[in-house]
């Protein structure tokens, strides 16, 4: 069983609502409180009122731009909030440009809920 020494806040930023759904289910399953945006624009308004996510899973093909040239932003307005890129786009350029970037972890799609969870558990202790 997974254990958390605390409990985070995410953000899941994706356009298509069954990756929202399913990442959802998988957080509300452990008691992590999460909530959704589906474009940068939201990220942006989001982030402006509510600053202390642990996470942001963040999709990078979103209907107003590609997430992961806008990872550096996310950054400076929330600095202690970890980045895991969530993309169909899985190959070493997308890897390695999205830790470039700043991205903390990389989970291709289609991903499983184990790997979701060991994510968050290596990345909080």
């Amino acid at each position: 069983m997974t254990q958390f020494f605390h409990v985070p806040s995410i953000l899941i930023v994706d356009d298509e609502s069954d990756t929202r759904y399913l990442l959802s289910n998988i957080f509300k399953q452990k008691n992590i409180h999460s909530v959704f945006a589906t474009s940068l624009l939201e990220v942006d308004n989001i982030i402006e009122h509510e600053s202390g996510f642990s996470f942001i899973f963040l999709d990078n093909h979103l209907p107003d731009g590609l997430g992961i040239n806008h990872i550096k932003e996310i950054k400076k307005k929330c600095p202690r909030c970890k980045i895991i890129m969530v993309t169909a786009q899985d190959d070493n350029n997308a890897r390695e440009k999205a830790r470039k970037e700043g991205a903390d972890y990389f989970i291709g799609k289609p991903f499983s809920r184990e790997l979701i969870l060991k994510t968050i558990n290596c990345a909080t202790t």
